[in-house]
């Protein structure tokens, strides 16, 4: 039975292609809240884009079993449909098509509104909703141009202003900013968040940019298609990498001999180095006597972690 609490909920997803031994993606599981920002980190590779295609309904499961916005995957389809939004990798736009016919026949092939032949005799509705988007994204004057005319990044401002013409209550970005300007990242980033504190969206981010993923509620580490770890970013980070401070002293024996006192286990290198988990720097440094002459304290991100998990283990980003 699939818990209700969750808008996405996966148990035991299984993806096998044929003609391959390997799984793309093999017995995972996890669940998303209601409102929730979760990103599904890893290498190129490693399944993100296999198990999204999955969920949006554009690709089939060996097995295992997936409800999204409560809608059984392989008898709801219909219905799931109507509740996401998707920007996918690569782009699916028509060039022989206007980019607002493109945004129109997507709105229309997903139930929002009766087909029109031309813009004008669109509802209000849809007109203001595809200015306001094409506003954000830096598209408007745009709007009418065949798609062949657009840059790749252009494309991509334009897959996402389709994929949330519908204000839908779950958005899948697959690596969603890959080709786009710093300037477009940021307007992206600040839609999706301010859509998120109006209309409680629900997020699902694949990326392996990892700075994207450092402000999320959840993070799912996954490689060889399978999840590695999961938590949020501060709990990853906890369990995969010791905070240290850095010191360094004329008299290192008298310091080495004082962080001993203290129960800490100073590692000499370059300089001395100690983890510190439990206590904070400040209880450290206001006990020692010893003058220092180096003092830096290394507090680990998420990007710290990661490579800890994936790369040391001998992979590729």
């Amino acid at each position: 039975m699939h818990n209700k609490e969750f808008i996405v909920d996966v148990k035991n997803l299984t993806k096998q292609y044929k003609h391959s031994k390997e799984f793309a993606v093999d017995n995972i599981s996890f669940s998303v809240g209601e409102g929730e920002f979760f990103a599904f980190l890893g290498p190129n590779g490693a399944g993100k884009s296999t198990t999204i295609s999955i969920m949006t309904t554009t690709l089939s499961k060996t097995s295992g079993e997936v409800t999204i916005a409560g809608y059984d995957l392989v008898k709801d389809v219909k219905q799931i449909r109507r509740n996401i939004g998707i920007i996918f990798q690569k782009p699916s736009l028509d060039k022989y098509l206007s980019a607002e016919q493109n945004i129109r026949f997507h709105a229309c092939m997903y139930g929002m509104y009766m087909y029109r032949p031309f813009f004008k005799w669109m509802p209000e509705a849809y007109k203001n909703r595809v200015m306001e988007l094409a506003e954000i994204m830096g598209i408007k004057d745009d709007l009418w141009k065949p798609i062949k005319k657009f840059s790749g990044g252009m494309q991509r401002k334009l897959e996402i202003v389709r994929s949330l013409i519908h204000t839908p209550k779950i958005l899948f970005l697959d690596e969603p900013t890959q080709g786009l300007d710093a300037v477009s990242r940021r307007a992206l980033w600040n839609y999706i968040n301010q859509m998120r504190k109006e209309n409680g969206t629900t997020v699902f981010l694949t990326t392996h940019y990892i700075d994207e993923a450092e402000n999320v509620d959840k993070v799912s580490i996954i490689n060889h298609g399978k999840i590695i770890i999961s938590g949020t970013p501060n709990e990853i980070k906890k369990h995969l990498i010791r905070k240290e401070l850095i010191l360094d002293a004329e008299n290192r024996g008298a310091l080495e001999a004082e962080l001993k006192q203290m129960g800490l286990n100073p590692i000499k290198g370059n300089h001395i180095t100690v983890s510190y988990n439990s206590a904070t720097p400040m209880d450290i440094l206001q006990r020692l006597q010893t003058p220092l002459t180096i003092l830096r304290v290394n507090e680990p991100t998420l990007e710290d972690a990661y490579i800890n998990l994936v790369v040391q283990k001998g992979e590729q980003l």
